[in-house]
C-alpha cells in the first residue's frame, strides 16, 4: 500500500529542476577551506572521480603530483563529467614538496591512510578556522612515507568486513562529505551566534 502511494507522488527530478549553478558561478563561490591532494594516484577514473567529488562538495583546489595525470585527457573526463573545468587544479612533479608547500600556506596536511596514529574519521572534529589538505596515496602502495612524514594528523575510515581497504574513490567520497558536513554545521552554528 505505501509504495503505491509513492509512486504516485514520487518522480526523478529533471536536470533543470535540481538547480546547479554555472561553471562561472561555481568559481564565485564561498568553497569548504580544503583542498585534496592527490600522492601518485595511476587510475584515471580516480582522478576524474576526484573532481567530480570536489565540484559537489566545493572543495577549493585538487594537487594532482607524480605520476597523477592531468586533464584534459578522455579517461578523466568520463568520470568528471565537465567538473575539471569547475574544480581549480594545479600539478606538481613532487608530492612532497606540494605538501611543504601547502604547510607554508597554513594548511593543516591530513593524511588518509592506515598508520599507526590514525584516527577513526567518526571522531575526528574539524576546526573553525582551520584549512585542511586531505592527501589520497596511490592504488597500490598508499600515501608515500615522504608525505607522511610531512602530515600532521592521519585520518581512515573504520571498516568491519574481510578488506582492509577501499578504493580511492569511494575513501575520497566518504571523507569529503564528512568535512563537508562538519563545516556546513559549523557555518550554521556561526550564524545562531550572531
Amino acid at each position: 500500500m505505501h509504495r503505491s502511494i509513492l509512486s504516485e507522488f514520487m518522480k526523478k527530478l529533471k536536470l533543470e529542476e535540481l538547480g546547479r549553478i554555472s561553471v562561472d558561478e561555481f568559481k564565485g563561490a564561498e568553497k569548504i577551506p580544503v583542498c585534496i591532494l592527490l600522492d601518485n594516484v595511476r587510475s584515471l577514473h580516480n582522478v576524474g572521480s576526484a573532481f567530480r567529488t570536489a565540484d559537489s562538495f566545493r572543495v577549493e583546489k585538487i594537487y594532482l603530483t607524480g605520476i597523477t595525470d592531468t586533464p584534459p585527457h578522455r579517461e578523466i573526463q568520463k568520470t568528471a563529467l565537465g567538473a575539471t573545468e569547475s574544480v581549480a587544479w594545479e600539478h606538481f612533479e613532487n608530492p612532497a614538496g606540494a605538501v611543504a608547500k601547502l604547510k607554508q600556506k597554513g594548511y593543516k596536511i591530513v593524511i588518509v591512510e592506515q598508520t599507526t596514529d590514525s584516527i577513526p574519521l567518526n571522531t575526528f572534529a574539524s576546526q573553525t578556522n582551520q584549512k585542511y589538505c586531505l592527501v589520497f596515496g596511490n592504488e597500490v602502495n598508499g600515501v608515500s612515507d615522504d608525505v607522511i612524514a610531512l602530515g600532521d594528523l592521519a585520518l581512515e575510515i573504520p571498516q568491519v568486513g574481510t578488506k582492509h581497504s577501499l578504493n580511492i574513490s569511494v575513501c575520497l567520497g566518504i571523507v569529503v562529505w564528512e568535512l563537508f558536513k562538519q563545516f556546513e554545521k559549523l557555518k550554521i552554528g556561526s550564524f545562531e551566534n550572531e
